[in-house]
């Protein structure tokens, strides 16, 4: 997939997901590249449906309402866009492919994920396993100190072989 304008984001440049999803957007618009224009379009369409927040209404009941551009967090549409991954690696999956340019777009907002050295090493200096009765209840801290950047698989693996 070759574009001429860098598409992704990264935590580290200091702009918000959200701001960087629109003016990547616009970017393709104006460069006329239809593939990433559509992938950021799928992405933005989920918002008023899964990046909701719980309101009650005056008659008591409980409801949602989609949050506003000021209230929505980068792990709202990371969580957004891992459901996409998911979903669009099923997809492949049953055609007999392996990638597509959705899927790689969709990746390249995505953080990083830590490899599964990095959870080993981290976990051997900051995780006293003797504490749990079971290695994967060693789980939460760790799931807790690489948040979206790590794969729950890649962590069950690595306790397996700590345990």
């Amino acid at each position: 997939m070759s574009t001429e304008t860098t598409y992704g984001w990264n935590a580290a440049a200091g702009l918000s997901l959200l701001a960087k999803l629109k003016s990547d957007l616009k970017a393709a618009m104006l460069s006329k590249n239809e593939t990433v224009k559509g992938a950021l379009r799928i992405i933005i369409s989920e918002f008023p449906t899964k990046i909701t927040m719980p309101i009650t209404l005056e008659s008591g009941k409980k409801s949602t309402r989609a949050k506003r551009d000021d209230e929505i967090t980068d792990d709202d549409i990371l969580s957004l866009i891992m459901g996409l991954c998911k979903s669009e690696r099923q997809t492949l999956e049953y055609k007999k492919e392996t990638t597509s340019d959705y899927l790689e777009i969709l990746e390249s907002y995505l953080p990083k994920m830590a490899t599964e050295e990095e959870i080993t090493a981290w976990a051997k200096e900051n995780v006293d396993l003797s504490q749990f009765k079971n290695a994967m209840q060693a789980m939460g801290p760790i799931m807790k100190h690489f948040g979206k950047s790590a794969d729950g698989k890649v962590v069950k693996k690595v306790l397996g072989t700590l345990g």
